[in-house]
């Protein structure tokens, strides 16, 4: 693995740069300690996307027929880690164009294709994801809703939680149970104005309007609005948290925050400390573990290789680089946390979330003991 970036790598990084630095308002930290699933956010997002969309930089990692300029893996996380690292300005479209988007590429019809990507692209819609239920989290096999096969379509009941952005979602990305097993498991595309949806925010301190409770009353949807065939929904839901464990760079944000963190007890006359200089550094330190973990499995992708349970480890670590630099800044800057530093806020919010979002952090670990150490899934008696 090559380590070091080319001249037209570096390039293409200062382009991100200085399209943010031109183009996020004054008052941005502001806008970002509200969360990306606020009112505030959301909105903001909605005209930041097509800016970026304008200037090749949202869907570049995209195929050209859609939009996208065939860019190279490691282009996409360049461009990820600037984003991430100045805060996520993109709000909850990250999701859209990182998963889902993709996703629909691989699996969905062409007429669903044409009536999803270009609007996707163009950075106008908001989408959520109906996963986690009140009794099944990360285990998505024991999820319960129900998608009843009628004449021409499904009709669902059921509920979801911890649904992040539904409250503004113009769209759902469903899953609803048709049988038993992984097997018996559809994915619906849902309109979220549909019949029968009630939304409801969960207050929580990760941010306003991040997380919900939905509910879904006899919600029909039609038969055209099914991504892939009965019984591939395991396949497909493989497939797009491969894109989404690994897809937010978490650990460019948190290294951003730690070096404010420093520099303001620089300034203070705080970091002689040998305490806080041995603390600073465990904190980068797993920030960089983090940062090349993750490329390993960036790196696994540009070569064409098939996924591995580094993408696992790689999300354990970027969990653990947010926590060591929240735990760091709320010791030694808690007045960042008290209103004097919205970022810091942000990051602080983020970090709460980070080891339960796509997967909590210990089922990634237990995925890494069988996929990479080959360790018996149950305790043998």
């Amino acid at each position: 693995m090559e380590f070091g970036w080319s001249d037209q790598e570096k390039a293409y990084r200062e382009i991100v740069r200085s399209t943010l630095e031109k183009h996020l308002p004054d008052d941005w930290d502001d806008i970002a300690v509200h969360g990306p699933g606020s009112h505030a956010q959301t909105e903001f997002s909605k005209r930041f996307c097509p800016i970026l969309a304008e200037a090749g930089l949202l869907i570049p990692h995209w195929p050209t027929t859609h939009g996208g300029q065939d860019g190279e893996p490691w282009d996409h996380f360049i461009l990820g880690e600037e984003i991430w690292a100045a805060g996520e300005p993109r709000g909850p479209q990250y999701m859209n164009v990182n998963w889902i988007g993709p996703v629909m590429m691989r699996y969905a019809t062409e007429a669903q294709q044409e009536r999803y990507l270009p609007e996707i692209a163009a950075g106008a819609v908001t989408w959520c994801q109906g996963f986690s239920e009140p009794s099944a989290g990360s285990d998505l096999g024991s999820l319960q809703t129900r998608a009843e096969k009628v004449d021409g379509g499904y009709v669902v009941n059921g509920s979801k939680v911890w649904t992040s952005y539904a409250g503004l979602a113009d769209h759902c990305f469903l899953l609803a149970r048709t049988g038993s097993g992984k097997g018996g498991i559809v994915i619906l595309l849902v309109p979220m104005t549909t019949k029968g949806i009630q939304v409801k925010e969960i207050p929580a301190l990760i941010g306003e309007g991040d997380i919900h409770e939905v509910f879904f009353d006899d919600v029909f949807v039609p038969d055209a609005n099914r991504l892939g065939a009965e019984g591939q929904a395991w396949e497909i839901i493989s497939y797009a948290l491969q894109n989404e464990r690994i897809g937010i760079p978490r650990y460019a944000f948190s290294r951003r925050i730690l070096d404010r963190a420093v520099a303001k007890l620089q300034v203070a006359g705080h970091f002689d400390d040998p305490v806080i200089r041995d603390r600073a550094g465990r904190a980068l330190a797993k920030c960089e573990a983090a940062r090349m973990m993750v490329y390993r499995v960036v790196d696994e992708r540009a070569k064409g290789q098939p996924p591995s349970a580094f993408g696992n480890l790689a999300r354990y670590a970027v969990v653990q680089a947010d926590h060591a630099v929240s735990d760091f800044t709320l010791e030694y800057m808690p007045e960042g946390l008290l209103g004097d530093d919205p970022m810091q806020q942000a990051h602080h919010q983020r970090a709460i979330a980070a080891g339960i979002a796509s997967g909590a952090a210990e089922i990634q670990l237990n995925l890494a003991a069988r996929r990479h150490l080959d360790l018996p899934s149950e305790r043998v008696q």
